[in-house]
């Protein structure tokens, strides 16, 4: 009989951690998830893994928590699906950000390279390294990095990383340049997240909504759901779809980074249309632009090319967008009624 593997989720809490928790559940693995440690005792995305998985408290700016992970659980694969993840909280956070998403991920490394030097890692690197290049509508893996955010650049600095682990000391890491994937454990500082919970609460009358990154009512007393730039575009895929990636790049022989993405593109606008068109809403009606949720520096548009990734790993995703905005949707009517939510 072949030996479990034990795989170490870092970030387990988030949407990618729990949904690859699920699926890593499901091939037999031992699956250990890392968590900062907080007084909350509810983590919403991994209540029903409870139980089934271990959890242990880490943090990507305290290394010797990562090192005691590694040393105790000797894994098999390790994923990295932490950072500080929300790249308007990088104009605010900067210092924060570059901690944790830059410098994290080498934390991560050198724990493995120390304590565990035969593990796979798989370093979530994201869309937004390729933030400011223009010229190009569908991005591949050889598409230049030029990330222009603090998120993108410490994200740019991580992809690189990745590069000098695999070539310095022989280490199996790859990167997943993921495309925006969302789904219903996405966290109200994102877009689709807003969107979705938004239109359920207007659709169910909801007199006190939950409150958006600024603290106010993400609805407001007239109604109206507050959002950036609504001509912004995004090429957006499921969370569910995106971890099976992640998890056949650890598979192949050879390490290699991926971009993963629908090819597809469509603006805020689009996704409020599919979201409000579900109920039986006009988003016209109930959707504004604020100024002050607008970045700085917008990335510019573009589509994910994942053709490399359908080639070698047989990969190709099975949601898109309006779609994906009808599931959480659907799933934030739910949560809102499951809440009591008045």
């Amino acid at each position: 009989m072949a030996k479990q593997k034990t795989a170490v989720i870092i970030g387990v809490t988030s949407q990618d951690g729990s949904y690859l928790a699920e699926l890593l559940l499901s091939k037999g693995y031992k699956v250990v998830g890392t968590l900062r440690r907080t007084t909350s005792m509810v983590h919403e995305n991994i209540e029903h893994l409870k139980g089934k998985i271990i959890l242990e408290a880490a943090d990507l700016i305290d290394p010797e928590s990562l090192n005691k992970v590694m040393i105790t659980h000797q894994p098999d694969e390790v994923y990295n699906i932490a950072s500080q993840s929300v790249p308007g909280d990088a104009w605010t956070h900067p210092f924060y950000t570059g901690e944790v998403t830059a410098l994290g991920p080498v934390r991560v490394f050198e724990a493995v390279r120390h304590f565990c030097p035969n593990a796979r890692v798989y370093q979530a690197t994201s869309r937004e390294i390729l933030g400011g290049v223009t010229g190009v509508d569908r991005a591949n893996e050889s598409t230049p990095i030029f990330a222009n955010n603090p998120y993108g650049i410490a994200k740019a600095y991580a992809h690189m990383m990745v590069d000098c682990y695999r070539k310095s000391y022989g280490m199996f890491v790859c990167a997943g340049i993921l495309f925006n994937h969302e789904s219903p454990r996405r966290s109200l500082h994102f877009v689709t997240r807003k969107i979705s919970m938004g239109v359920a609460c207007l659709k169910l009358g909801i007199k006190n909504p939950p409150v958006n990154e600024m603290g106010e009512p993400l609805v407001d007393a007239q109604g109206k759901l507050h959002l950036g730039d609504l001509n912004a575009r995004r090429d957006w895929g499921y969370s569910k779809d995106y971890v099976e990636a992640m998890w056949l790049m650890l598979q192949q022989s050879e390490p290699k980074d991926y971009v993963i993405g629908t090819d597809t593109n469509f603006s805020i606008k689009d996704a409020c249309k599919a979201a409000f068109d579900h109920v039986g809403l006009n988003w016209e009606e109930h959707v504004i632009s604020n100024a002050k949720l607008l970045r700085p520096t917008e990335i510019t548009d573009m589509r994910g090319d994942y053709s490399a990734a359908k080639r070698d790993l047989g990969w190709e995703p099975k949601v898109f967008m309006k779609e994906l905005m009808e599931i959480m949707v659907d799933s934030d009517i739910e949560w809102l009624k499951n809440h009591q939510v008045k």
